[in-house]
């Protein structure tokens, strides 16, 4: 028998209960021995639910419990998390966390103590909910040099687009909309903002070329600016739009960011829609590989986290390296990097002859639902000259909205 503990019994932490309780037989034979839940930690009252019975409100009777092999951290935040989980580390404790934020701030050191004391520090659950793009990357795809990830990595704000594309709806009513059906938090600023995605990409990142890449210095815009007029565009030019994450190896180093983008709808990611993520990989060996499946939820982010309480059982005297050291990633400042885009300027031909006076080499849209202003779909340049570009002629007209386009499919 092994014994476990949960930190935290929210929506992740009551899923990893339910899943380990109601497929504990599997959970057995794949895992080679039966596996106990002896603790769930939390700060509330369980009365009317089996789990009072393994109740705690001290997270010392964890830590000081030598029967306790693995520590299932789902609390959410950062700091109180990192202290827990540092301390089950050190007392050689395996730990298993759906935590992206506490991952992307403390990954390599958590990482480095746990192979310090011969355990597993496991976070498949951090990324893509219970798509096993971590575990793929770090043990399957180690004879590749990764060039790119894409993704989609963030299901609210992939159903918030979905939905504003097929029904035509605007963001505010959406999001209202995502909020009641519990897609969205009652705060959604994580999510629409694109810090969620943000700090996936990192983690991503910093698997896929083995440094660490500092959430903070990736560039990062949410979807708060798109309207109905930019999702006419978009059909208009055969698109769909989509929070994109994407980091890529290119010949002056690795470039990283979150932003809306114009997806051409023949690309494997323009059909995934409503609350469901997918990540591509490229490998120079063997080629696209596309990852999909329900990138959040109480009980496919929880069934990641029990696969990682199974690993670890399973290589319970055997630490398993990963590919991710302190050594910080330099990622290229945005200014350098090559960029498309489609920049929405208000005027008629007067404005438009002026435009491609300025945007050399592009091309001009317009649609039925805007008939005061015009698009430029630009060449590939620098993300720079594009800024002086659009900068220059918000002096003599209005520029309403630039969206990013996909310089070279995966």
């Amino acid at each position: 028998m092994v014994y476990i503990a949960i930190l935290g019994f929210g929506t992740v932490g009551s899923g990893v209960y339910e899943v380990i309780t109601k497929n504990k037989d599997v959970i057995a034979r794949k895992a080679g021995v039966d596996i106990a839940i002896k603790y769930v930690l939390d700060s509330k009252e369980f009365p009317n639910h089996a789990v009072s019975e393994v109740l705690t409100h001290d997270v010392n009777d964890i830590l000081e419990d030598e029967s306790i092999q693995v520590v299932v951290e789902v609390m959410g935040g950062v700091e109180v998390p990192y202290q827990f989980v540092k301390a089950a580390l050190e007392r050689g404790k395996h730990v298993a966390t759906s935590n992206k934020a506490l991952v992307a701030a403390h990954g390599p050191e958590l990482l480095r103590i746990a192979k310090e004391k011969n355990v597993n520090f496991l976070f498949e659950a951090s990324v893509g909910g219970g798509i096993p793009i971590l575990r793929s990357m770090n043990r399957c795809l180690t004879a590749d040099v990764i060039l790119e990830v894409m993704g989609i990595l963030n299901g609210t704000t992939n159903y918030i687009l979905t939905e504003m594309t097929e029904k035509g709806l605007a963001f505010e009513d959406v999001l209202k909309q995502a909020q009641e059906l519990g897609y969205a938090e009652k705060d959604p600023t994580a999510d629409i903002e694109g810090y969620d995605a943000c700090r996936k990409i990192a983690i991503l990142s910093s698997l896929a070329f083995g440094k660490t890449a500092d959430f903070e210095e990736i560039p990062t815009e949410g979807i708060t600016k798109i309207t109905k007029t930019d999702i006419c565009y978009a059909k208009r030019c055969n698109s769909v739009i989509k929070l994109v994450g994407i980091s890529k190896k290119t010949s002056e180093g690795i470039s990283a960011s979150v932003e809306p983008m114009l997806l051409p709808k023949e690309h494997p990611l323009a059909n995934v829609n409503g609350a469901f993520n997918a990540i591509l990989v490229k490998g120079n060996m063997v080629g696209d590989l596309m990852f999909y499946g329900s990138g959040a939820g109480s009980l496919p982010t929880a069934s990641a986290v029990v696969s990682d309480v199974v690993a670890a059982v399973r290589h319970h005297h055997i630490h398993v390296d990963v590919d991710w050291t302190a050594e910080k990633m330099e990622v290229l400042p945005k200014d350098h990097v090559a960029v498309k885009a489609l920049v929405r300027i208000v005027g008629g031909e007067e404005q438009q002859k002026k435009a491609l006076l300025a945007f050399k080499g592009g091309s001009i849209v317009t649609i039925e639902e805007a008939k005061d202003e015009f698009a430029v779909i630009t060449a590939v340049e620098t993300e720079k000259s594009l800024a002086d570009k659009i900068e220059l002629l918000s002096c003599e007209m209005k520029v309403r909205n630039r969206i990013r386009m996909e310089v070279a499919q995966l």
